[in-house]
């Protein structure tokens, strides 16, 4: 099977979606996010912290273009990937790219409690959120297939990327 690739908004359930996907299709899940931090010993808040968002950047690109791979692997990016040229040219190419896509209340509602997302501390509101979306959105909708998440269950979702595949 062609890896896929989930990609959109903190919040939006790509890890979650991810784990009950490789589950579900056999496939390895592949989560930047927990990799970096078990490669690194430390949270993706702490290496924003004290190495700034360039460095882990450069940590994300690194671990996603030497140890993704095109084939039976559920990738569970984080919300920015795709703002990287280089890493949303090379994620179209070795998977099948799917946006899970939600609105910035529904994010907001799934979200406020958590404090470990560094690119609302200190400004966890739907307006912030609104705003990346709007940053972010025309690079989202490269993907090759979008899926609206709002309303609809963990196994709702799964249902929809495996109908598309």
């Amino acid at each position: 099977m062609k890896s896929v690739t989930l990609i959109g908004m903190m919040g939006a359930g790509k890890t979650t979606c991810a784990k009950l996907l490789a589950e579900e299709t056999g496939c390895s899940l592949f989560d930047v996010d927990k990799i970096i931090e078990s490669d690194m010993k430390c949270s993706i808040s702490e290496i924003f912290e004290t190495r700034g968002e360039d460095f882990f950047r450069n940590l994300e690109q690194e671990v996603i273009l030497h140890r993704s791979k095109p084939e039976n692997m559920i990738i569970a990016t984080g919300g920015g990937v795709f703002e990287n040229p280089r890493l949303r040219e090379f994620l179209l190419d070795i998977s099948v790219v799917v946006y899970l896509k939600a609105q910035p209340e529904t994010i907001y509602e799934r979200i406020k409690t958590d404090l470990t997302r560094p690119l609302l501390k200190n400004n966890m509101n739907i307006e912030r959120i609104r705003s990346l979306i709007s940053l972010r959105e025309k690079n989202y909708l490269k993907a090759d297939y979008v899926i609206e998440t709002d309303g609809k269950t963990i196994g709702q979702i799964v249902s929809e990327i495996t109908g598309v595949l």
